[in-house]
């Protein structure tokens, strides 16, 4: 490949996204069973949007589309900000993972950010 952008793969916030959303499954796997269809499917469900929701975004033509796919992943990112914090309290997710999950989900929101600022700089209003 010559370095040039041919698939929504090539993008970083993508491939830090789903291996976020990789994440999110292990840690969910140690929940308790009662949380099965509560905390463990929500979270799990935020988390695999994000990437979902950049890789839709790419297919997609106009840049105007292309940023509100990106704007429904940052969404995402901060249901998955709040369950996150839920965990936390209610002890299924340790300081030092709450911790390590926290700072990675805050540059993916960050390159998110950047996405959508440079997509609707390009747009003519």
């Amino acid at each position: 490949m010559n370095g040039s952008i041919q698939s929504y793969r090539d993008l970083g916030v993508w491939q830090k996204s789903k291996r976020y959303a990789v994440r999110v499954y292990k840690i969910t796997e140690k929940f308790p069973p009662h949380e099965l269809y509560g905390l463990t499917s929500q979270m799990r469900r935020a988390g695999v949007s994000i990437p979902s929701g950049i890789a839709e975004g790419f297919r997609r033509k106009s840049k105007k589309e292309k940023a509100q796919f990106l704007r429904i992943a940052y969404g995402s990112g901060a249901e998955l900000e709040t369950q996150l914090e839920i965990g936390h309290d209610l002890g299924y997710i340790t300081p030092a993972e709450y911790e390590e999950l926290v700072i990675e989900l805050e540059e993916i929101m960050k390159m998110l950010n950047k996405n959508i600022e440079v997509l609707e700089s390009n747009v003519i209003k």
